[in-house]
């Protein structure tokens, strides 16, 4: 791989991070520094730690921020569905991210064990 946008679970990440950006815009003004801000920013994180990891040097280094990568994707999970219970989010785009965080999730996961 020459880039970390060669690796699909960056991928599978960067698209629900679009997503995320797409169905928070409408987020009550109150969110604006919460939840809203939250959710965007974990979401980032995700894809700016599997960015920074590939380039780092050494197994140890590069797994310390794929795996601080695997825990903001459970922070962007927590929050979605917070987001859902608040009605932020109605049920489709509820189901629709999701989906899109366990399929994430699972990527990462395998591309992680495959570093190990």
């Amino acid at each position: 791989m020459k880039s970390f946008k060669d690796i699909i679970a960056w991928q599978k990440a960067y698209e629900l991070t679009l997503l995320i950006y797409r169905y928070t815009k409408n987020f009550p003004e109150s969110e604006e520094f919460g939840l809203k801000s939250q959710l965007r920013r974990a979401s980032v994180s995700v894809i700016s730690n599997i960015a920074e990891g590939f380039k780092r040097n050494g197994k140890k280094d590069k797994l310390k921020f794929y795996n601080q990568s695997q825990a903001s994707l459970e922070e962007v999970k927590c929050q979605i569905m917070l987001a859902f219970d608040l009605k932020y989010f109605n049920k489709d785009i509820f189901i629709e991210l999701d989906q899109m965080s366990e399929e994430s999730s699972r990527v990462l996961f395998g591309w992680v064990k495959s570093q190990r």
